[in-house]
């Protein structure tokens, strides 16, 4: 079946499921034999991939493109935003970094982004027969609304219908959907198509009185509930995401678990790093934030930063740092973590604090680079291959230890700027047998478990999910024909100064 158009999953929040929801149809559309892309504009995101062709894309990309069968591309993700703190993020365009901006910075880049964004855009609409777009955070955060780029500015630019999902397991999703489309002006709500109710656990009959009622006020269809779904950590890009996690997958295969302590520093990326240690049955992983949380750990890790001097600061001010240097038992540490496991630290570009002394618990001298490192190595390791992937600044200078990927290991702490590494399924077991083993737990890894398996049974369960629980015949119409008539609601905000209007919506101008 011949279906063309493109779409875009927005959100009432962050985290309401769009980059679940966004792989799911991708699969749904593939396995349909569609060809298919995934697209999303502006990221702002601390968990990235590196293609093929060496260019840093947003994780949940990457993974979209797994679902569509596709190799991902930088158009994918023309824009990341990588905050570095609370004011500054660094700006990746097209798959480099080009800047580190404020707020302020960051407005005189935004025609050169929009551009960039829709160039992207047309070129995937032009390559593939349907793109998938996903939104960033809520199309109504309205202060933003002027300068977007990801949500409804880049609806109203390619005249894309939108689905808006909301998690229904946070409560307020009723009021959440009305709000989010009453927040908007005339011309954007006329691209608000319908929802998609996310996470529901019980009888989809108790929603059915508040689906009938939400339908009759707005005027939009709901296009189904999805139930939720036990298992789905499938490579979230909100840290918020971590807040109170704790993973184990399934029943030890030795006599006893093998309990794994991350710390959950200020700036933590590329934490999906973490995913496959959750997989393995028996292993349990938690995040922690205090010293006393490491005491029982048999494997602490030290995961990647954006900010790796500041956090390192921060080690030392909750105490992590001295329970770390006094700590006997395995340490691994991964790109940043890497970085703070070392002796020194010389930064006069990601934080500008000049040197700064490291844990010490690795021979290794860093020092930053303004160029970034994007890369896709290869090794052995434990007689094992090793594939993964590198997005640093800090280029590591290793002065001894045992050597490990492209790092070192000393007594029982590890260190590499590699992520990805342990999706190599036999590697992941020869690592986890020696860290057991000097850990003193009766734990054995499974023989069976199959990293990139697993995520392509979840990538299924998702495909599952939208043609079991969405009414699909309605999102391929909405796909192919676009927005469908819709009313305005009341307040129904201004609209935009200087973003273009739709023609045919009473007192928005039209674009010229």
């Amino acid at each position: 079946m011949r279906t063309r158009g493109a779409l875009l999953v927005a959100g009432t929040t962050s985290d309401a499921g769009k980059s679940v929801v966004t792989a799911g149809i991708c699969r749904w559309l593939a396995r349909r034999g569609v060809r298919v892309a995934p697209f999303k504009a502006q990221n702002m995101s601390l968990n990235s991939y590196v293609t093929a062709g060496g260019a840093e894309i947003g994780r949940a990309q990457a993974v979209q493109a797994q679902a569509a069968g596709l190799e991902p591309a930088a158009d994918m993700n023309p824009i990341l935003l990588k905050p570095g703190s609370d004011r500054r993020s660094q700006v990746v365009l097209l798959g480099q970094p080009v800047a580190d901006v404020d707020a302020m910075e960051y407005g005189e880049l935004r025609s050169l982004l929009r551009e960039t964004a829709l160039e992207s855009f047309g070129r995937l609409r032009d390559a593939y027969d349907v793109v998938v777009c996903e939104g960033a955070g809520s199309p109504a955060e309205i202060n933003l609304r002027r300068g977007d780029i990801a949500n409804m500015g880049l609806a109203r630019a390619a005249n894309l219908p939108v689905v808006v999902v909301g998690d229904i397991d946070r409560g307020g999703v009723f009021a959440a959907f009305y709000g989010t489309v009453g927040l908007l002006d005339a011309a954007d709500q006329s691209l608000i198509s319908g929802f998609v109710v996310n996470k529901f656990r019980g009888a989809k009959e108790l929603l059915e009185p508040g689906l009938a009622m939400l339908r009759s006020v707005t005027g939009r269809e709901v296009y189904g509930v999805l139930p939720w779904l036990d298992g789905l950590w499938l490579d979230v890009e909100d840290s918020l995401a971590l807040d109170g996690r704790s993973v184990a997958v399934g029943e030890p295969h030795g006599r006893q678990t093998l309990r794994v302590a991350v710390v959950r520093l200020p700036r933590i990326s590329n934490f999906t790093d973490l995913d496959a240690l959750a997989a393995e049955p028996g292993v349990v992983v938690r995040f922690v934030r205090g010293p006393g949380e490491l005491d029982d750990a048999d494997l602490v890790v030290l995961p990647g930063s954006r900010a790796t001097v500041d956090d390192l600061a921060w080690l030392r001010r909750t105490g992590l740092a001295t329970a770390l240097a006094a700590r006997q038992g395995p340490i691994l540490g991964v790109c940043g973590g890497f970085q703070m496991l070392g002796r020194e630290i010389v930064d006069e570009v990601e934080s500008g604090a000049g040197r700064v002394e490291g844990l010490g618990l690795l021979p290794v001298r860093v020092e930053f680079a303004a160029a970034k490192t994007l890369a896709r190595p290869s090794g052995r390791a434990y007689g094992h291959p090793v594939t993964a992937y590198e997005i640093h600044h800090g280029v590591a200078t290793v002065e001894g230890g045992e050597p490990f990927l492209d790092g070192c290991r000393v007594a029982n702490v590890w260190g590499t700027t590699w992520h990805g590494a342990l999706e190599n399924d036999a590697f992941r077991r020869a690592f986890l047998a020696d860290v057991a083993a000097r850990a003193g737990r009766d734990f054995t890894p499974a023989p069976g478990t199959d990293f990139a398996r697993l995520r392509e049974d979840r990538l299924d369960a998702l495909g599952d999910l939208v043609e079991r629980h969405l009414d699909t015949d309605a999102l391929l119409r909405l796909i192919e024909q676009g927005p469908p008539n819709v009313p305005v609601l009341p307040p129904g905000a201004p609209g935009v100064p200087g973003a273009p209007g739709v023609p045919g919506v009473p007192g928005v101008p039209a674009a010229g």
